[in-house]
């Protein structure tokens, strides 16, 4: 188990855009310890998602989805367990909902996020086989989160209203602050 030091915010290496991964790299060793360490990392400090950016790998990875419930965001639905390299998102229509969102990038701070709706992404998993999805809810604000990893963003330049961001502990008591770094 490789537990990988996430980036914070202010690190300049977070505001890269990063390279797609090479076709020749699907189903290697390199790719596949890789996505390990990504899954290692999420779920030692609860994440909901990763993006290889995070922890200073520049390319288009991201990792996301549980089979179990998450603290950090215990009511929240689950989204299945995904590798998804070289994303492309298409929102299906202009529609926008707002929610709470938290970063391991951010710690300790929440914010509300206007998101598309509903979308569709593509790509590929660490084996090259493609991925195509339609999705909404919860499921397509997470994929949208840590896609905008890729493109150097993070949630907080996405806030529209800076009287709904705050620290998570006192928007939100009941979440343990070490259940949210």
């Amino acid at each position: 188990m490789t537990v990988r030091d996430i980036l914070k915010m202010g690190d300049p290496r977070l505001l890269r855009v990063a390279q797609p991964v090479p076709a020749t790299s699907f189903d290697s060793d390199a790719l596949h310890l890789l996505v390990s360490d990504l899954f290692d990392t999420m779920h030692a400090v609860n994440g909901a998602g990763l993006a290889a950016p995070q922890i200073g790998v520049d390319l288009q990875l991201v990792i996301f989805g549980s089979k179990d419930r998450n603290p950090r965001y215990p009511d929240r639905p689950l989204v299945p367990v995904t590798v998804l390299c070289n994303p492309v998102i298409t929102p299906l229509s202009a529609d926008e909902e707002e929610d709470w969102e938290g970063c391991l990038s951010v710690p300790g701070l929440r914010g509300v996020v206007p998101r598309f709706a509903k979308i569709r992404y593509t790509g590929f998993d660490q084996y090259g086989d493609a991925i195509d999805r339609t999705v909404e809810g919860f499921h397509a604000r997470v994929v949208q989160h840590e896609c905008d990893h890729l493109i150097g963003k993070l949630y907080p330049m996405r806030v529209r209203d800076f009287t709904r961001f705050g620290f998570t502990d006192v928007l939100f008591p009941g979440i343990a602050a070490s259940e949210d770094d």
